[in-house]
């Protein structure tokens, strides 16, 4: 049974420089994570809470998104919003997953993210991993990742980037996030500042935060950051300049020009995010960050979107001093990104197969998109996004409407992304992310009517 009447162990620093809506989802946390909050718990309406502690509603709300999205909360339509945590034991229990988090019969994952892991050539896919195991097992760590998989990497770069790197430039990595983790530890200092996009990848910027390291929001529009919004004195700026995410907008050249000269100025550092860069639909790319300044840019790319989470890797090409920090980071640790997925990789692009897959993968995802953004335009639904990538947004006029779509989505058995959560600081923008690389496309075709409904 539901406890109420519950008293909230929140109290709010207006003189502190993080935002409002992050120190109080912080608090709930706190209260659900060390038992003072019990699964079952009510908590107080947004509107309620937010008169309670003397701030906007649009705090509460920032606040019960981000917490809502972490999976600490969750709300039953028409009861409002319930912990779902169990408090701590000295003899914990084992739990199956709650109810309300369990996926339902039938349900369409349209969460972004997820690559097309059903779209593998299965024979591939078996080759690849028996001529990995046939190689010998290592003796020594491979600090920068193994030679064959860097030249591998080298040669994707210049086919499918435009990207003209050697071997020796490249260092493997376990995926953007893990390559962030250790740029944030390696490279910068204690209260260094780091320049964001907002809304951006919130994983990057929680790995900065836990480092130690200051973040700074820049707003994106829909040619990507706006560099006269950089703040002065800032040691790096972290974009996604080929597909902004979450918005899906491209960066214009004209930007790019101007983000480079102003790092070359300033002697801060650029971090490209290519998280989906191969996945372009409409034209050739721009280039890459990279191929224009790779004396102040750090590009970093991954396997886990074009091809599957399963191999956990990822690649690196940073100047030169960038590159030896992190692989002192490495020795110092003793760390190094796993050799398994990257002997998985080698063997998919030594036989060809991963420029195949590509191929296949743009013209199916291509195919995807036309498909939603057709029936979405036809029930007069806005889209916001780049003919790019593996996700699209709908935007929504405000946070309240965000939440019932969200609700009234995953009671259709649907779920999706809410745009709230990727903002680090208070949100100023709201709608539907939808991924659709991670379901089949006659699931998502079929789901279409009762989705254009949700979002119009």
């Amino acid at each position: 049974m539901a406890r109420s009447g519950t008293v909230l162990p929140v109290t709010l620093d207006r003189e502190s420089p993080v935002p409002l809506a992050v120190q109080l989802a912080d608090a709930l946390r706190t209260s659900a994570a060390n038992g003072h909050l019990r699964g079952g718990d009510r908590l107080p309406s947004t509107r309620a809470l937010a008169e309670r502690l003397g701030v906007s509603r649009t705090v509460t709300s920032a606040a019960y998104e981000q917490l809502h999205a972490e999976g600490w909360i969750a709300g039953r339509h028409g009861s409002g919003t319930y912990v779902t945590t169990s408090p701590p034991s000295d003899r914990p229990v084992p739990r199956s997953i709650a109810e309300e988090w369990a996926e339902p019969d039938g349900h369409l994952d349209l969460m972004p993210g997820a690559p097309w892991a059903a779209g593998l050539d299965r024979a591939a896919w078996r080759r690849a991993w028996r001529a990995a195991a046939d190689t010998s097992p290592l003796s020594q760590p491979h600090r920068a990742g193994l030679p064959e998989y860097r030249a591998a990497i080298a040669e994707h770069l210049l086919r499918h980037r435009g990207l003209a790197v050697g071997t020796e430039s490249v260092l493997a990595t376990g995926g953007t996030t893990a390559a962030v983790v250790e740029l944030a530890t390696a490279v910068f200092a204690a209260g260094d500042a780091v320049a964001m996009e907002e809304p951006g990848y919130q994983r990057a910027v929680q790995s900065f935060r836990s480092a130690g390291r200051r973040v700074l929001e820049v707003p994106v529009d829909a040619e990507g950051l706006r560099p006269d919004r950089i703040p002065p004195g800032v040691r790096a700026v972290y974009c996604s300049p080929a597909h902004q995410y979450p918005l899906g907008g491209r960066m214009s050249a004209a930007r790019r020009v101007e983000l480079i000269e102003r790092a070359r100025a300033e002697d801060f550092l650029i971090i490209e995010d290519d998280y989906d860069g191969e996945l372009r639909f409409d034209v050739a790319p721009l280039p890459l960050l990279a191929a224009l300044a790779p004396d102040v840019v750090v590009h970093l790319g991954t396997t886990s979107k074009i091809l599957t989470t399963t191999l956990g890797a990822g690649w690196m090409v940073a100047p030169p001093a960038v590159a030896s920090a992190v692989l002192g980071y490495r020795e110092r640790t003793g760390t190094r990104p796993s050799p398994a997925g990257q002997r998985v990789l080698v063997e998919l692009a030594r036989h060809g197969d991963l420029g195949r897959h590509l191929r296949k993968l743009r013209r199916e995802l291509s195919e995807r998109r036309t498909l939603l953004v057709s029936a979405l335009r036809e029930g007069d639904v806005r889209v916001l996004g780049d003919e790019a990538g593996a996700h699209l947004v709908v935007p929504f006029p405000s946070a309240e409407v965000e939440r019932e779509r969200l609700e009234a989505a995953a009671a259709h058995g649907i779920l999706f992304d809410g745009l709230g959560r990727h903002f680090s600081g208070v949100p100023t923008q709201f709608g539907a992310a939808l991924g659709y690389a991670g379901c089949s496309r006659e699931a998502l075709r079929d789901a279409l009517p009762v989705l254009v409904d949700l979002l119009r």
